[in-house]
């Protein structure tokens, strides 16, 4: 240890790699909150210590976070096992231990590759790169499980990084990355992981989505490309000399030797292979995606990342125009249901105030000045009502950014703009639920789209409901719409007079 050191031992309790990992083997295994916690520490605390030499201050960083890993993946599994289900202080208490971790997992792995001592890495320095890559990575995606908002040094050290690994020629050096774990990386396989999940659009996924879109990224990630220059199925482009996300090219950089141009490559034609396959066989073994998914919502996120990766760009199915007015807003079903039964210049109660900044056909973009709760979450029910209008609209959630913590910015796609409450007899007539009827009916299209409260809609049941003195008699088509707390459901509608 002297000659490690310089004949000056360290104050540290981890200044031998004898008595760290004596301490590593006193942390509470069957409590992953503590070792979690605990490790994040002692990272804090290598970093901080300024004696030790750059190779051993590596070492134990990397003996520490191999000591993480079991701990964090199980804390990663009980937060996507359990949402939406969690309890507000319980979801907090988990994401705030994993965002947490891999913060300080990346400023220790970037402070060894930051020091005036990278030169005594060597050997260890593609490993360093990669779990530095990757690390930032993970907590750019536990920031987009609460949709932001992002810092954009995080993107800086990111590039960094990478152009550290290109400079050094070791950008494509692999490695395995974790011990008992199969498989190898590089540095530009981390990078590309990183960008192409930015932009896979995940600001629009619920967080359970985002993890399976993780999971697919670094699935196809040996396929991505990575160019200098733009070529026709390039997409999306990243500055290295810049703290910024990647953008797509529909917004063209200025020329610079930073630039680096990327696109999913041979990673599309693979995409669509397996949504073939899964289509017809479920998703396959070796699609290694942590967990037991059903395969419809596997499905929906594959469709997702094919329309994101395609070389052009999504096109907006209808026109946007920017406006600026104020907009009441309510949640939930129960606070839908109460507004639409509330008389026109009835105040409800539990609305909040929202900015439109932009409308089309389809939707409309709003900006939130304090998000009040923990309601706000892609596929939430809103019922919406203008400014100075009587009328609610019903609409839905797509799209979430946190600009701060407590100010955001949604995307809201229509759902109808005539809604009115009905009765709705199922059962037999045996019982009868609240449920709003979504447009005006099937008076003469011979359909109808009813939405319910989650729960009710049971597949082959008819229904009925009134309309004045007719009686409307519904046929279930299939739910067309869904979120936490609803169902749209399409009927085929036949109608009756009852002559009374």
């Amino acid at each position: 240890m002297i000659s490690l050191f310089g004949g000056k031992k360290p104050d540290h309790p981890m200044a031998g790699m004898k008595e760290a990992r004596g301490l590593l083997e006193e942390l509470p295994g069957n409590d992953a909150f503590k070792c979690v916690d605990e490790l994040a520490h002692w990272l804090q605390s290598v970093v901080a210590e300024q004696d030790f030499k750059p190779e051993y201050r590596a070492q134990l960083i990397q003996l520490l976070d191999e000591t993480a890993q079991p701990h964090v993946r199980k804390l990663a599994r009980d937060y996507m096992a359990a949402s939406p289900r969690l309890a507000k202080s319980q979801e907090n208490r988990l994401w705030s231990a994993i965002y947490a971790y891999w913060r300080q997992a990346a400023l220790a792995y970037v402070s060894c590759v930051d020091s005036k001592g990278v030169e005594a890495l060597k050997g260890s320095m593609p490993l360093v790169l990669v779990r530095a890559l990757r690390a930032l990575a993970a907590q750019l995606k536990w920031t987009y499980v609460r949709y932001g908002p992002i810092d954009p040094s995080v993107w800086g050290i990111i590039a960094k990084i990478y152009a550290l690994a290109e400079t050094r020629k070791l950008a494509q050096s692999a490695v395995a990355v974790y011990p008992g774990i199969p498989g190898e990386s590089t540095a530009e396989q981390e990078f590309l992981k990183a960008v192409m999940l930015a932009a896979s659009s995940p600001d629009s996924l619920l967080p359970v989505e985002i993890e399976l879109c993780e999971r697919l990224v670094a699935h196809f990630s040996a396929a991505f490309a990575l160019r200098l220059e733009p070529q026709s199925d390039v997409a999306y482009w990243i500055d290295l000399g810049a703290s910024q996300a990647p953008q797509r090219l529909a917004r063209p950089p200025q020329r610079a030797p930073t630039l680096r141009f990327f696109a999913a490559g041979n990673a599309r034609a693979n995409l669509e292979s397996l949504i073939k396959t899964v289509k017809i066989t479920g998703v396959p073994a070796e699609v290694n995606l942590g967990g037991t998914y059903p395969a419809e919502t596997v499905l929906d996120v594959l469709n997702h990342l094919a329309l994101y990766w395609s070389p052009k760009a999504p096109e907006r199915k209808h026109q946007r125009h920017q406006v600026k007015s104020r907009l009441n807003v309510t949640h939930g079903f129960d606070g839908v249901v109460a507004a639409l039964g509330a008389s026109p210049r009835q105040e409800t109660s539990a609305t909040e105030t929202w900015i439109v900044e932009n409308v089309s056909a389809g939707g409309f973009g709003a900006s939130i000045p304090e998000v009040k709760g923990d309601w706000v979450k892609i596929g939430c029910l809103l019922g919406l009502q203008p400014e100075g209008g009587d009328n609610w609209v019903l609409g839905v959630i797509r799209r979430l950014q946190r600009e701060i913590p407590l100010k955001g910015a949604v995307g809201i796609q229509t759902l109808s703009k005539s809604a009115r409450l009905i009765r709705l007899s199922v059962d037999g007539g045996a019982s009868t639920e609240t449920a709003i009827l979504v447009g005006n009916g099937g008076t003469k299209t011979g359909e109808a789209q009813v939405l319910l409260r989650a729960g009710v809609f049971v597949p082959g049941q008819n229904a009925e409901y009134r309309n004045g003195e007719l009686a409307c008699l519904l046929l279930p088509q299939g739910v067309v719409e869904q979120g936490e707390e609803f169902e749209v459901v399409k009927y085929r509608e036949m109608i009756r007079e009852t002559g009374e």
